[in-house]
């Protein structure tokens, strides 16, 4: 064990003075210290902290990955660079990971924690910033009656020509970046990367040493069941914000016409990375004041004596070699790491591990986008299904991986076989969402044509007869629900001629393509939004839901497994 490495000198120094004395003066001495380790500064007190600390920084990205389609629509940005600024993360953390998980070894594993802790926290503020200096949020609408609508025309002028205001020149269903304040966000992925990488490796070493073999399977499966609370509060948080207006106490929420189940909605993303800076900020305080080595569990006092007798002479022996120290510690990280890649288990270890973790990383990123797209269901509720279907599935699974592994003493042999069986039986339930899909909404001019027929993609007109004379403008998506069930891209698509109503109960009349039922007369009436899907799209996220549920709990059942093999 390397509890002669990481001692501290002085201690060692006064600890050896200490035993020249008396036993009557030592006795009493040696049982109020014992007493403050344990109570104040033991392995259960480092447990804890560290477990705060993963629920932190897994709330953290939660509160990312359910931010994910907000921040698109805000920004104006397309999925594939959102996905790179999400991507980030990771970015950050690959850069430092190999020097920390090394280097920080060898230095206070505590302090370098709470440092990491301080950095993750400062990038959940950077990443809020620039909601306060982007202004406010504007989206397009043909309702009446809003001050946040940057145009408001009627819906079909009939042989005339569309009048342009100066927000509908650079907006519509071609997106442009309109700004360049998601680099901020970007930055502060980059920095909570950076920041998250020496918890878990210092974090699972300090644990792994200083406990019973046995235990450390369970400390870890705790470890992370705890930890794992704080993707379920991150996403319930999130259903809650989505349900927030983005610029909620800066505007008249009165004078807001659209609604959450809106695809231009945008929901109150940035408070959630100003509550996640709060917790990683308070998260690291606990670790500056935690000792950098402790007793070993189960350890008796004479070896723990002899242990800290030969870290003192070791590291007495050393002083007239510490010039050169610098260089010989880089020199014997590049070994270290020649030599571990050069390990062929490990290195297969590390291949599955890679692409095990690249598949769930891109699952978790745009799973709540895939619920809005696929079921047509708003992002609160995308957020609420994932924070408390998958989510209790993974703690319970992680819980009895660890339960598991301490109660019938698995060894590494057995783990590997475990985590694979497991691994593929997820892998096969999973198969199970390529039959639980929906159908494409029904938009007339995209999806389908203005009769309801489908047809292929971009095979036919976004007009019609019915609307031809309305000169519609193509590059704007204000969508409406007509009578027929069928969503149009506008109003003046659906050939709409008159409004009643103004702001949320804005109503089209006398829209020219829309049938009015069975009967085949049109001029039928449509209101603001999509339609919502059909009744077996709804069945099919039922099934959704309990597949992802029954799969994640596999999965994460040979989580526990996985880790060991890792750390042993």
């Amino acid at each position: 064990m390397k509890v002669a490495e990481s001692g501290n000198v002085n201690g060692a120094v006064v600890e050896t003075k200490a035993a020249d004395l008396s036993k009557e003066e030592e006795g009493p001495k040696e049982l109020t210290a014992r007493t403050k380790t344990s109570c104040c500064k033991g392995l259960k007190a480092f447990l804890a902290a560290l477990a705060f600390t993963y629920f932190s920084k897994v709330f953290s990205g939660a509160m990312m990955k359910s931010s994910f389609t907000q921040m698109e629509r805000r920004f104006g940005i397309s999925s594939s660079t959102a996905g790179f600024m999400d991507g980030s993360f990771e970015l950050g953390n690959l850069l430092v990971i190999a020097f920390v998980s090394y280097f920080g070894a060898k230095f206070h594993r505590p302090r370098v924690i709470a440092l990491g802790c301080f950095i993750m926290s400062l990038g959940s503020f950077l990443t809020a910033m620039p909601h306060f200096f982007m202004g406010y949020y504007k989206y397009e609408t043909l309702s009446r009656g809003s001050e946040n609508s940057t145009s408001n025309v009627s819906p079909c002028l009939l042989n005339q020509t569309v009048p342009e205001s100066p927000g509908m020149s650079v907006s519509g269903c071609a997106k442009e970046v309109v700004s360049y304040a998601w680099i901020y966000v970007l930055m502060g992925n980059l920095l909570r990367g950076i920041g998250e990488t020496p918890i878990t490796p210092l974090g699972i070493s300090y644990l792994d040493d200083f406990s019973r073999e046995e235990d450390t399977p369970f400390y870890i499966g705790c470890l992370h069941t705890i930890g794992m609370i704080g993707p379920m509060a991150g996403f319930l948080l999130g259903s809650l914000l989505a349900r927030l207006y983005v610029d909620i106490g800066f505007v008249d929420l009165d004078t807001v016409t659209i609604t959450p189940t809106d695809s231009r909605w945008v929901g109150a993303w940035w408070l959630g990375f100003l509550i996640a800076g709060v917790f990683n900020l308070i998260s690291g305080i606990p670790f500056c004041f935690l000792p950098k080595s402790l007793d070993k569990e189960g350890t008796s006092d004479p070896e723990k004596k002899k242990l800290e007798s030969h870290a003192d002479e070791s590291h007495i022996q050393k002083p007239e070699s510490q010039r050169g120290a610098r260089f010989s510690k880089l020199k014997e990280f590049f070994t270290s790491l020649k030599r571990t890649l050069g390990n062929r288990m490990f290195f297969m270890l590390l291949c599955s591990s890679l692409l095990q973790f690249s598949s769930f990383i891109g699952y978790l990123t745009y799973s709540p986008k895939y619920i809005e797209q696929q079921y047509g269901q708003p992002a609160s509720r995308s957020n609420f299904v994932t924070a408390v279907t998958a989510i209790p599935a993974v703690c319970l699974g992680i819980f009895l991986g660890g339960f598991i592994m301490k109660k019938y003493k698995i060894g590494i042999v057995a783990a590997t076989k475990m985590a694979y069986v497991l691994s593929f039986l997820a892998f096969v339930i999973s198969l199970f969402y390529l039959i639980v899909g929906c159908e494409n909404r029904t938009v007339a001019g995209l999806t389908v044509s203005y009769d309801g027929q489908a047809v292929a993609q971009g095979a036919t007109p976004l007009s019609s007869a019915c609307n031809l004379n309305c000169n519609c403008a193509t590059n704007q998506w204000d969508p409406v629900c007509g009578e027929d069930g069928m969503t149009y891209v506008s109003p003046c698509f659906a050939g709409c001629k008159a409004v009643t109503g103004s702001r949320k109960d804005t109503v089209f009349q006398n829209c020219s393509c829309i049938e009015k039922g069975d009967s085949g007369l049109r001029n039928s009436s449509a209101v603001l939004g999509e339609c919502p899907r059909t009744d077996s799209c709804s069945r099919n996220f039922i099934y959704y839901a309990v597949i992802k549920t029954v799969a994640s709990f596999f999965y994460a059942l040979g989580g526990t497994p996985f880790y060991m093999i890792m750390i042993r």
